[in-house]
């Protein structure tokens, strides 16, 4: 496998690492960015842009990123509340007041951004063309009544986390969220970061799809018995937040990458995460910087920590960030950043003036913690040790 691209001196650890990706951990196209102090220090690509074709990966080329979006959705929200536009603190209701319904009237704003809501399940799962619909999509959410007590807990919403926080930030600007990040944090920073995929930066797009790594030399893990049993029932609120759209979209389909979901359907490079994340901590290429100090210590400030609800392991959310620990494997504890299913990672470290963008086109069944993204985790933590 032939790797593209240049790391600096001393990085020469991650560039190993991607290469053994491919060798051992059935990497068919991927990417991998890596920003220190607002500076490109790692930017490497390899393999084909489609996970079933023969055309190669290009620099330039991107691919959906699943949930890795919410962390840019998130981003938007905080750069609202930087603004004196969004009260963290607020009642929801204050902004949408529809959401008030069904024992909601007392959730506030970072009970969303920290997937306390308690609203990760719809009781009728909506088609993609209705999830798509920025207002059917927001009257389902705000007529569904909690499965807990909104702030009490925590599980992941992992479809509704698009509603919930595409709408706040509609009801506060008057656009759609896909449309704000574009303006807001993608254009200033110029990040190759859609959501809401525009029809000139199609070609640029890989196929994505199902991968799995040679069963030798003990890769592949058994899941946690827990774990797989809630995988594996209709009734739990694992399946049933994942399912929150039905029939599961194609997410090669030129709809589903138009739909602007703020929880899964963003398109990135490699770069465009990285970029986004070396944004919030610091000035990226000597110019700008989308948070304030006291912004990234609000986004990676924990709000949830201890057994998820609907992943069924142990997580800790910032607002809207997944932090670091043993779900989530990021760089240190002071990291904060989200993964996308099954492969795509992006994260920032502000002590270690670190950003990291890892994008892929091969999807393997790992929810938060994948093999890949971490083995080039771990290579970027050695190569700061040395």
């Amino acid at each position: 496998m032939d790797v593209h691209g240049a790391v600096a001196e001393g990085f020469e650890p991650v560039r190993e690492a991607f290469a053994r990706n491919f060798a051992a951990l059935g990497e068919r196209g991927a990417a991998v960015t890596v920003y220190r102090d607002g500076h490109k220090i790692v930017d490497l690509w390899g393999g084909t842009k489609d996970v079933d074709g023969t055309e190669p990966w290009e620099r330039g080329t991107a691919q959906i990123v699943r949930s890795a979006t919410k962390g840019v959705a998130a981003a938007a929200l905080l750069l609202l509340h930087q603004r004196g536009e969004l009260d963290l603190d607020a009642p929801v209701g204050a902004y949408w007041p529809e959401y008030k319904a069904a024992g909601k009237e007392h959730t506030l704003v970072r009970h969303l951004l920290a997937h306390r809501a308690g609203v990760p399940v719809l009781d009728r799962p909506l088609t993609l063309a209705e999830a798509a619909d920025p207002d059917r999509a927001a009257a389902a959410v705000a007529a569904q009544a909690p499965v807990w007590e909104p702030g009490t807990d925590h599980g992941y919403h992992a479809h509704t986390y698009s509603w919930l926080t595409g709408e706040l930030v509609r009801r506060v600007t008057g656009r759609p969220i896909g449309e704000w990040i574009a303006d807001e944090i993608a254009g200033p920073v110029g990040a190759d970061f859609w959501l809401g995929l525009p029809e000139d930066a199609r070609p640029r797009v890989g196929r994505v799809g199902p991968v799995t790594a040679p069963e030798a030399g003990g890769l592949k893990t058994r899941p946690k018995r827990a774990v797989a049993e809630a995988y594996a029932d209709p009734a739990s609120l694992t399946l049933r937040a994942f399912g929150a759209i039905a029939p599961a979209p194609d997410e090669n389909d030129p709809a589903y990458h138009a739909a602007g979901l703020a929880g899964s359907t963003g398109i990135a490079t490699a770069d465009g995460l990285a970029r986004v994340y070396a944004s919030l901590i610091g000035e990226v290429d000597g110019g700008t910087r989308l948070f304030t100090p006291h912004t990234t210590e609000l986004a990676r400030g924990e709000q949830s920590a201890g057994p998820d609800r609907v992943l069924v392991v142990t997580t800790r959310f910032g607002l809207g960030y997944m932090l670091h620990g043993g779900a989530s494997p990021l760089l240190a504890d002071g990291s904060f950043g989200h993964p996308g299913r099954g492969g795509a990672l992006g994260f920032a470290d502000p002590d270690a003036g670190i950003a990291f963008g890892y994008v892929t086109n091969g999807f393997r069944k790992s929810v938060t913690a994948d093999p890949r993204a971490q083995a080039l985790v771990r290579a970027v933590r050695t190569a700061l040790s040395r």
